[in-house]
This record gives structure tokens, C-alpha cells and sequence, in this order.
């Protein structure tokens, strides 16, 4: 497995699924390492550059989201609720992308 593809899954690997401080903090680093992936990624060549903005406008769904999830008049479900709906559009993403990813490298 190359950097890139570690990087992925150890991101994905790494994804909170409740809200709490500390995982909204985690969120935030994990959101990103995982814009900076990308932006690797898309430097790599074409075909990975034409596939890209669909994971970075997906990126900002999920920034979005997971923001709303800390704002301090939410309840702790409403909280638990956006970072759940968060977490899980990052996890269906990165999945793409290390499909993505892993089709596009093996035609190189």
C-alpha cells in the first residue's frame, strides 16, 4: 500500500461517531489531513484532477455539517445527530475516493 492509500484508511479508520469536544476537535484535524490527501491527489494527474471537486464540495458539506453540530444552543442529541450525519457522509466519501483512488492507480 502507498502513502496515499494509508493515509485514507488511516483516516477513515480514525473518524468519531459521537459529539464531544474533544471528537468535534478531532473532526476538524481529520477534515484537514483529508483536504490536504486530496489536494495530493488531484496534483497526481488528470484523471484524478477532473474527479476531485466532487470530494471537495462534498468536504465542505461535511465541514458544514460537523460546525453545526458545536453550536453551543443545540441540545446534546441535536449535537450527536449532526456529527453522526457527518461522520457518516465522511465515511461513504472517503470510501469513494479510496475506490477512486484505487482504480485510478492501477490504470497508471
Amino acid at each position: 500500500m502507498n502513502k496515499i492509500a494509508t493515509d485514507l484508511s488511516q483516516l477513515f479508520d480514525r473518524i468519531p461517531r459521537r459529539y464531544s469536544t474533544d471528537n468535534y476537535k478531532e473532526m476538524n484535524a481529520i477534515l484537514a489531513e483529508y483536504e490536504d490527501v486530496l489536494v495530493e491527489i488531484e496534483a497526481i494527474n488528470t484523471l484524478y484532477e477532473n474527479k476531485m471537486p466532487l470530494f471537495f464540495d462534498a468536504l465542505q458539506t461535511i465541514k458544514t455539517i460537523v460546525k453545526k453540530s458545536n453550536d453551543n444552543k443545540a441540545s446534546k442529541k441535536v449535537k450527536d445527530t449532526y456529527f453522526d450525519e457527518a461522520a457518516d457522509v465522511l465515511k461513504d466519501t472517503l470510501q469513494q475516493l479510496i475506490t477512486v483512488y484505487a482504480n485510478g492507480n492501477a490504470i497508471n
